[in-house]
């Protein structure tokens, strides 16, 4: 507390009057006679008192700045916001009501180092004081810087600046919409060099404000505008205004701009402010242009620099043409020196000639085959005539069979008297019984 501040002290008294003093040194005197206190009028009720300190806090701190650590930092459903500033020693409680925090830049979070502007409340319910905190500024970093950083790192984490989402723009572009200020320096540098380097493009202007209160939601919408226009096929959409400070590009950085962007179903080149300006536009932005004259560059090819490019493309056809031509003009004067053409019947005539010979060779060929085949048929027929029954019958032996029975009878203890049995001979057969077995 200011050492200028009142001093509390009960209605209607002058407690520094009960003790004798020496005038002297200034100090309090110890003296042996009891003290005797004047008596108030009336005590002082709790709300009274609580009311009197709230009056003199109120008063003697209008307005405070405070340095401290956030902690059990909560925003209500109501919007306010209710935290608690410490250091190594000390504890304050805050309160930030709902228009205060919605205007905030940033979130704050528990940890965070900050400095808050405020006046100091006595909540009488409770008899403890608190900060209403009327501006809040993290300490080390500014406050737009921060909001740009949690927000790039939200962001960032749903994968709204990731480089595979990122589309190529159409090569030859013949409808463009701007979406930027009408008079503002970015659209005349961008149609200046548009005009000069392509002048096959359409280009349709959509105005909006590009900075303060407002701005980016007219960002937004004009970028989902464009993206709902059916009757003429936009190729592409540039997002561009001149350069600034932070706060006059912080339109460029809100959450609305970011995401109408990443949702486009039209490739859109970003081109905010100068080189060294970065918005979480541009990060969205499936390009980024350093400035509006730049992007006029990548959108649209330059006139003069395609005319040449042609004009060495149709050298290098002219000169490819003229190179197959004289190899194709090559290749039929060596086919017209080729024997073929000179003494076309020649060929014929070897065929002959080899067909001939392979004749001659067939016929000697098939018969070696065939006395090769005979001979082999004579060798196995006389393997098989030695082996024929019939030629052992000629030698004089026979075949014994049982009447009506094919099989051989090899030896007598297969017959039994009585039974019938055939003999054959090399010439006939005979019908026999059999009278008696002898072994």
């Amino acid at each position: 507390m200011h050492n200028n501040a009142p001093r509390l002290r009960p209605r209607g008294s002058n407690a520094f009057n009960a003790f004798p003093r020496d005038r002297s040194r200034g100090v309090f005197l110890n003296v042996h006679m009891p003290p005797t206190f004047p008596q108030p009028q009336r005590p002082l009720s709790v709300t009274e008192l609580t009311a009197q300190i709230k009056d003199l806090v109120e008063a003697a701190f209008p307005e405070v700045w405070v340095a401290g650590e956030i902690s059990n930092f909560v925003r209500a459903q109501s919007g306010h916001c209710y935290l608690t500033l410490k250091d190594d020693r000390s504890q304050l409680r805050a309160v930030m009501w709902r228009g205060v925090a919605a205007r905030l830049r940033f979130e704050p979070q528990d940890g965070m180092e900050v400095v808050c502007r405020g006046r100091l409340d006595l909540y009488a319910a409770r008899g403890s004081y608190q900060l209403v905190v009327a501006d809040i500024v993290p300490q080390g970093v500014g406050a737009l810087e921060l909001a740009f950083r949690q927000l790039r790192e939200k962001l960032a984490r749903e994968g709204l600046f990731d480089p595979d989402r990122k589309r190529p723009l159409p090569q030859f572009i013949r409808r463009v919409a701007v979406v930027t200020s009408p008079t503002g320096a970015a659209i005349r540098d961008f149609l200046q060099v548009l005009g000069r380097r392509w002048r096959g493009a359409d280009v349709l202007i959509v105005p909006v404000r590009v900075q303060g209160e407002g701005a980016a939601a007219e960002i937004a919408a004009a970028v989902e505008k464009v993206n709902r226009l059916e009757d003429r096929k936009i190729d592409c959409i540039v997002v561009t205004r001149g350069g600034g400070s932070m706060e006059d590009l912080w339109a460029f950085n809100e959450e609305p701009v970011v995401r109408a962007i990443a949702a486009s179903r039209i490739p859109v080149v970003s081109a905010v402010g100068h080189e060294i300006d970065v918005t979480l536009c541009d990060l969205a932005a499936d390009l980024r242009a350093l400035t509006p004259s730049e992007a006029a560059e990548l959108v649209a090819p330059a006139a003069e620099e395609l005319v040449a490019d042609l004009r060495q493309v149709e050298r290098r056809l002219a000169a490819a043409l003229r190179s197959r031509s004289a190899a194709a003009r090559a290749r039929l004067d060596g086919i017209a020196r080729a024997a073929v053409f000179r003494r076309p019947f020649q060929r014929v005539f070897e065929l002959n000639r080899q067909l001939d010979d392979l004749g001659d060779r067939a016929c000697r060929a098939i018969g070696s085959l065939a006395r090769l085949a005979r001979h082999r048929i004579d060798t196995v027929a006389g393997r098989l005539e030695s082996l024929s029954p019939l030629a052992v019958l000629g030698r004089g032996f026979s075949l014994t069979q049982r009447a009506g029975d094919e099989r051989l009878i090899r030896a007598a203890d297969e017959l039994s008297p009585g039974e019938e049995i055939i003999t054959r001979f090399a010439r006939g057969q005979a019908a026999s019984r059999v009278e008696r077995i002898e072994p």
